[in-house]
């Protein structure tokens, strides 16, 4: 009975096992299928190269039944690039040569770096129902297959260390190579020796690196401040008429908002009901039949106080009587914005009747950001282009600069005189704004923005001194414009300096400043 019973119990232990295994193996298979061979393939025929121009490589099917005719293999897609991350930015353009022999297939490419490159081959071959695909890798070195020292090493330069690929600063006093295959970089003493402050670089690097130079010279500087803007009325060219007694409103002679108005053109005629202007006509009536100059001059006065019209003046000498009925004529032309006055209505000392603009000039009133507000100035040419309108901007000046600051905002008021003769700038709408800055101002010392490392803590620009010295002046800046900037303090006119490529000499110093603070190269 126990041997039957440790039967049984081996038995459901070994059909547990068996389940659990059935359940598992089909997250087993890529792995397992990833390690064995399957279907055709490719391989190198020989697997070590040298870096240059026009490397050939060459690989040749596997896993055929039969080798295909020299025709039979034709190549669909090609990719070259470093292994094994496939680093996109290591990537280089492959060119497919003719077949040296069946089966086997060679390509050509620039190999720029020392390390393993990946070549993705994707094929129709004949006989194949399918495009054999495949990965291959080969392994660059500098210099012939299997010398390991560089080329430089035997023109008799003396080599300091050896420095990583990749900017790193991890040097080594013998050759070696990075996790990726990657052979150090050699650094020779002509290229660490120099004055301090100064970097050297050979002239094979700065001419790979791309660096370009140019010459420091004076310079106006000019940009274009960009703002929005909102159309106003010129303040200058309002007028408001209100009245300096009672009455009423008899007759409009200007009935609508809007209405184009002249100069001393009649608006409406009133309906006198102040005693006080009555009794100051009768004033004036009594001084013209008393004959005395001064009398008549004075009561004049007090009418004209009153806005009282040279019609009514008139009247008065034709007559005798105070005259009930006036007529109110426009200060100045315009445009009416507004008419509170209406037909029959009563109106009280000091109620505005009229509001009249002179439109022909209007004002943009323009938000310009703090950081540039030290750069407008008035009399600067302003291009305003409003908002719904076609063609040309429309031109201006800047005719005045605010004081003070929005301080929710961070933007000053810059206030442009515009040209409206036609009447098409409507009161409020958006405009975009352009301010050309820097005009007529003398010229200074400026470079390109690429020449200057702006880090936040320092401004360096390099400086050339010849025989692949580069030099490092910490600048102080001052304006910009038009890609270049201002500089007060660090380079003199006539100078050269780095324009571009210059990252890689700040790389270089700064790894030598690495280098200089970890003591002798380990």
């Amino acid at each position: 009975m126990r041997i039957r019973f440790i039967a049984v119990t081996m038995t459901a232990l070994l059909a547990a096992t068996l389940a659990a295994a059935f359940l598992f193996i089909p997250s087993l298979w890529p792995a397992i299928r990833s390690t064995v061979p399957s279907g055709p393939g490719w391989e190198a025929v020989n697997s070590a190269v040298t870096t240059g121009k026009s490397v050939r490589l060459e690989v040749r099917l596997k896993g055929l039944s039969a080798t295909p005719p020299a025709d039979g293999v034709r190549i669909t897609a090609t990719r070259l690039d470093m292994a094994p991350d496939g680093m996109a930015t290591m990537m280089t353009p492959v060119r497919v040569l003719p077949p040296p022999a069946p089966g086997v297939v060679a390509v050509e490419a620039d190999l720029s770096m020392a390390g393993r490159w990946a070549l993705s081959l994707t094929a129709d071959v004949a006989g194949e129902t399918s495009p054999v695909r495949g990965i291959v890798v080969f392994r660059a070195t500098d210099g012939a297959a299997g010398t390991p020292p560089p080329p430089e090493a035997k023109s008799g330069r003396r080599i300091v260390y050896y420095r990583n690929p990749m900017g790193a600063p991890d040097v080594s006093k013998t050759p070696k190579k990075d996790s990726m295959g990657m052979e150090y970089i050699a650094v020779y003493e002509d290229e660490v020796s120099g004055p301090p402050g100064t970097v050297r670089i050979a002239p094979e690097k700065v001419q790979r690196a791309g660096v370009r130079t140019d010459l420091v010279t004076r310079r106006a500087l000019a940009r274009t401040v960009r703002a929005y803007g909102v159309i106003a009325q010129d303040e200058r060219r309002q007028a408001v008429l209100t009245a300096k007694f009672d009455g009423f409103i008899e007759e409009l002679l200007v009935p609508l908002t809007g209405a184009t108005v002249a100069p001393g053109q009649p608006l409406a005629r009133i309906w006198v009901e102040s005693r006080e202007i009555l009794q100051k006509q009768s004033d004036y009536a009594a001084a013209l039949r008393g004959g005395r100059p001064a009398d008549l001059e004075r009561a004049a006065a007090n009418l004209r106080q009153f806005d009282i019209p040279e019609a009514a003046f008139e009247t008065l000498r034709r007559s005798g009587e105070p005259v009930r009925s006036l007529t109110l004529n426009a200060v100045t032309g315009g445009t009416v914005l507004e008419r509170p006055a209406l037909n029959g209505m009563r109106f009280t000392s000091g109620m505005t009747l009229f509001r009249i603009a002179d439109l022909s000039v209007v004002w943009v009133m323009a938000r310009i950001a703090e950081r540039d507000l030290a750069a407008v100035a008035v009399g600067q040419t302003v291009r305003v282009m409003p908002n719904g309108t076609s063609g040309a901007p429309i031109t201006g000046r800047v005719g005045f600069v605010y004081p003070e600051l929005d301080a929710a905002t961070r933007t000053g008021m810059v206030r442009v005189e515009l040209a409206n003769p036609q009447g098409l700038l409507r009161i409020g709408q958006y405009a975009d704004v352009e301010i050309e800055t820097g005009g007529g101002q003398s010229t200074v010392i400026a470079v390109p923005d690429s020449a200057v490392i702006d880090s936040g803590a320092r401004r360096v620009a390099f400086v050339v001194r010849g025989d692949g010295l580069f030099e490092a002046r910490q600048l102080t800046l001052g304006r910009r414009g038009d890609g270049f900037v201002e500089v007060l303090a660090g380079l003199a006119e006539g100078e050269r300096i780095v324009v571009t490529g210059n990252f890689l000499i700040d790389a270089e110093s700064n790894l030598r400043a690495a280098i200089s603070g970890l003591g002798a190269p380990r």
